[in-house]
């Protein structure tokens, strides 16, 4: 069995958008104009704890889902919308305060990166489809 170039690109995506979800803490303390939304050390506000455990958990998911995306579909598709309707909602947010705007440079592009490679990696692999590795 042959894979095409594209869904191992998939495979590779899912696996990089996934480690980024799980990387989300220290990303925010090594940089956190670009990833947090709050003055002082991450762990300081309760809102931003929830948002890193949704997102280990969502990348822990997407791990899984590297392994064979054509079984994992809704889940690769709710990655792809909710990144594009987080990354609209803090686009917009980000300018309701100077200290915000990083956030233009940081996880509102990943985000928008997500939700466009993922669906058109999708789509180019025949995962959307409904074709298996084995049907090519």
């Amino acid at each position: 069995m042959t894979t095409s170039t594209s869904y191992r690109l998939l495979q590779i995506a899912l696996a990089v958008f996934g480690t980024v979800m799980i990387l989300l803490y220290p990303l925010a303390v090594v940089w956190p104009s670009g990833w947090a939304w709050h003055h002082g050390s991450p762990y300081q506000s309760d809102y931003f704890m929830m948002i890193v455990g949704l997102y280990v958990t969502l990348g822990l998911f997407l791990w899984n889902a590297a392994r064979q995306p054509e079984a994992h579909v809704s889940l690769i598709w709710f990655a792809a919308v909710s990144s594009a309707v987080h990354a609209v909602v803090m686009a917009v947010e980000s300018f309701h305060g100077a200290h915000h705007t990083g956030h233009l440079w940081g996880d509102v592009p990943a985000l928008l990166i997500a939700a466009v490679v993922l669906p058109a990696l999708m789509w180019s692999s025949g995962v959307a489809r409904g074709v298996t590795p084995a049907a090519r």
